[in-house]
């Protein structure tokens, strides 16, 4: 783990340095948090050229994380060192004496940094040699993962092509994927790399997610009541998890101790819990989602700002300081530099940058006088974004086609479209509404915190930020209405890459009406404080479940985790596998490519797959078919496992006339060209 430890503190270092050229005021945690996400978008995307280019070793490793690291240099310059000095005394301060306040601003981070620690060392664990998992929904995601890992680790797989689809470019955002690779690489366990790099970017999350709540909002309480609402999302499943309590005959700590199911994602309910359902299982999307919200406080800071000439000259340590534009030229650099980061989720997860080109397009119209900055934010993201979408697109195996259909109500299935949301978000849209409805009187006290912690009112300025917020939040409903009118992809299911932005969206709004209600009266306290519960309960849950170790799902055997070594060992790293179509066949292990793996993930990706199922199926029943579709695909190596005999029915016997290059158990590797 200390190898992972290392290695991320590094790569977080430059992308902390490049902070400083966008990002004024802000704190020495977030500058790292920030840090973090920058700097493994930035190493990911110069390890992942430099090793299609020269290859995948030690030396492309050390010259791409000596890249990263040049923004450190930065940090020479006077002004910037000075605001890092700055910095750095201000972090010292704060754990310097201790208070009431102090306390309570540690304790909240202690508790999410607890709690990730917990839930993310659930993702993957060995148990006698076998892989196991303790996620409820990373039954099939996690050798998924595994395999795209290993591919670039054992398989050689560069430039990648599809480890589940033999003879189609990779198309899926595997950058995140790819950091635990170059991990892995440099001597990291891969359950401990993935390991410190969820851990990293939950966290991650939580500060950055914080600071733009506060941004939108002026309220430091709303800023620390949205990640909790992110992190324990749910609806109302806490009511079944009551009945089944009551219908169970068992005492409360019998019950919790082993709950018989998830209450907040099942046939009922389809929301499902953020760190569930979506940071555990899409590790894309974990990296994916705190870059995106980086970028869209930067868009929030052109948006609001009145004046575009104020924002060239900034105060910094009583010194005026111009870092609005390239020397001599009109062209916005901050602008263009956070493009060229939007630019990178291409290939870190798509999802999130078509959501900012949504957010992006709204805010250009509603905010025309911005235009050069607008272009700029458009032309730093075509600079990285379209290159890597031609390079993407050019040999993949996915229909473009199958990612769009009109299908109203998302995954509601057969649940009228307003309980059905009601039911799974609870009391989300009641406050949102009613965090509209106190913007729009502006007669009630904007709740924010001065330097003494006290409550401010709503000044002219604030005012003016009400009419900002509402309107920044219009794009974000747009994406709620084109989520439940059409499918984004092939399973309608996966809209909620799209869903989930316009979650957090609505979580400014929401997350101040509680903190406006805790800060009016005790009345009101006591209904926010029950809101909040209602809100996160069933996610709590959830979380519950997990962190307590009650799942422990088997993915891979030791028998497969053997015979993937000795594949390792006995096979070529692009050597070309047969095995069942299964999401965790021991080919999965080995980096090496198969035929066909998981039928679910390929339709997900929209792989049109059904001939070659066929075709797998008739080469498993041997025969003369077998031999010639052996040919037909160059198939090298095939598996015969417990699953091929089960589900495919296995001529074994027409197999044995081939050498058999690694056994164990009831996994034979047969030899068959």
């Amino acid at each position: 783990m200390l190898i992972s430890l290392l290695f991320l503190a590094l790569i977080a270092s430059g992308g902390m340095a490049l902070t400083y050229l966008v990002a004024d005021e802000k704190p020495l945690m977030w500058r790292l948090s920030a840090g973090s996400i920058i700097g493994s978008a930035a190493f990911g995307l110069l390890a992942f050229v430099a090793a299609c280019v020269a290859g995948f070793g030690p030396v492309t490793l050390v010259v791409s994380l000596a890249v990263t690291m040049l923004p450190l240099l930065l940090l020479r310059r006077g002004d910037n060192r000075k605001r890092f000095i700055r910095d750095w005394a201000k972090a010292k301060g704060t754990l310097q004496g201790s208070n009431l306040k102090k306390f309570r601003r540690f304790s909240y981070y202690a508790f999410f940094f607890i709690l990730f620690w917990l839930f993310f060392d659930r993702v993957m664990f060995e148990m006698n040699g076998a892989i196991q998992t303790g996620g409820s929904q990373n039954l099939g995601d996690l050798p998924f993962h595994l395999g795209t890992i290993f591919s670039f680790t054992d398989g050689s797989n560069f430039p990648p092509q599809n480890p589940s689809w033999a003879g189609a470019k990779f198309t899926y955002p595997f950058i995140a994927d790819f950091l635990t690779a170059c991990f892995v690489k440099i001597g990291a366990d891969v359950r401990n790399a993935m390991f410190v790099q969820n851990l990293a970017w939950a966290f991650s999350l939580l500060v950055i997610l914080e600071s733009f709540v506060v941004k939108l909002t002026g309220s430091k309480l709303a800023g620390r009541i949205a990640p909790a609402l992110l992190f324990f999302s749910g609806g109302l499943g806490f009511i079944w998890f009551g009945k089944d309590f009551w219908e169970s005959g068992k005492g409360i700590w019998d019950f919790v101790s082993a709950l018989p199911k998830d209450y907040t994602i099942s046939d009922q309910f389809r929301w499902g819990n953020s760190l569930v359902v979506l940071f555990m299982t899409q590790r894309s999307l974990l990296l994916g989602m705190p870059l995106t919200v980086l970028v869209l406080e930067y868009l929030w800071k052109i948006f609001r700002r009145e004046n575009a000439e104020k924002e060239k000259s900034e105060k910094v340590t009583g010194e005026k300081v111009n870092r609005g534009s390239f020397p001599f030229s009109l062209f916005p650099f901050s602008p263009f530099l956070v493009g060229l980061l939007a630019g990178t989720l291409t290939l870190i997860h798509l999802h999130s940058l078509a959501v900012l080109f949504v957010v992006t397009a709204f805010l250009f119209v509603m905010r025309p006088a911005k235009w050069r900055e607008w272009i700029a934010f458009g032309v730093g993201v075509a600079v990285i974004a379209v290159p890597e979408l031609v390079w993407s697109l050019t040999g993949s195996a996915t229909e473009t086609t199958k990612f769009f259909d009109w299908h109203f109500g998302w995954d509601k299935r057969t649940d009228n479209f307003l309980w059905f949301w009601v039911k799974n978000t609870s009391l989300l849209f009641p406050l949102l509404i009613a965090g509209i409805w106190i913007y729009l009187k502006k007669k009630s006290p904007q709740i924010g915190a001065d330097k003494r912690g006290s409550e401010i009112q709503i000044t002219k300025d604030e005012g003016q930020r009400t009419n900002h917020l509402l309107l920044f939040y219009i794009p974000f409903a747009f994406l709620f209405i084109v989520s439940n009118s059409a499918k984004l992809a092939p399973w309608e299911w996966d809209n909620i890459k799209i869903l989930i932005y316009w979650f957090a969206g609505s979580l400014p709004l929401v997350a101040l009406t509680l903190a406006w209600a805790w800060q009016r009266s005790t009345t009101l306290k006591i209904v926010a404080g029950l809101c909040f519960v209602v809100m996160t309960l069933s996610g709590a849950i959830d979380v519950w479940r997990t962190v307590s170790g009650q799942i422990k799902y088997g993915v891979f055997d030791a028998d497969a985790v053997k015979v993937s070594e000795m594949i390792k060992r006995q096979t070529e790293p692009k050597a070309l596998f047969l095995n069942a179509p299964t999401y965790n066949s021991a080919v999965v292990l080995s980096g090496r490519q198969s035929l066909m793996r998981y039928s679910g993930h390929l339709a997900s990706h929209g792989i049109d797959y059904g001939q070659r199922e066929t075709e797998v199926k008739q080469i498993y029943q041997g025969g003369g078919v077998a031999d010639i579709l052996l040919r037909k695909y160059n198939i090298e190596y095939v598996l015969v496992s417990p699953e091929e005999r089960n589900t495919l029915k296995a001529n074994e016997e027409f197999f044995k006339k081939y050498p058999v290059v690694a056994e164990s158990g009831q996994y034979r590797v047969y030899k068959v060209k």
